[in-house]
């Protein structure tokens, strides 16, 4: 159900928070406790402030009560998806290409649980980092998460 109702959202809201002048990241529709968050992240080359999140969030309030695509109450939530955000869509893997990242894996791979490497690139699942100056590719059943390093 959360997926499908993201996914309703993301198609009625994507033009209205690009006219915005921000890019729609991701879009998360959960439960937690009693309560349900309607979760939107938005990006931008100059990055998120506060004034971003409030006009977004204006413009897709009325786009969102009038096609009603919940149909129990909810909270809404624009925000950034941060430093160290999840990469998700093949457009977060291309346009995050040549940064650090951290892969958390389902099996351990040469004594970790979680590998640091520089994206190179990304194609049906598959994830190319240079770990140490070595290539390395991971399959989809590899891993379990993609983000952006920690800048530690």
């Amino acid at each position: 159900m959360a997926s499908n109702t993201a996914d309703r959202v993301w198609a009625l809201i994507e033009e209205t928070v690009k006219a915005q002048g921000v890019d729609l990241w991701d879009v998360r529709f959960v439960k937690e406790g009693a309560s349900y968050y309607l979760r939107v992240f938005i990006d931008s080359e100059n990055g998120i402030d506060i004034d971003n999140c409030v006009d977004v969030s204006h413009a897709i309030d009325p786009i969102l009560d009038e096609a009603d695509p919940i149909s129990h109450s909810y909270c809404l939530e624009v925000s950034s998806p941060g430093l160290e955000r999840e990469l998700l869509r093949p457009e977060h893997f291309e346009k995050m290409s040549g940064n650090e990242v951290k892969v958390k894996l389902y099996r351990q791979i040469n004594g970790a649980k979680e590998i640091r490497g520089i994206l190179l690139s990304f194609e049906n699942g598959n994830l190319s980092l240079n770990v140490n100056g070595e290539e390395m590719t991971l399959s989809k059943g590899d891993y379990s998460s993609v983000r952006l390093a920690d800048f530690d």
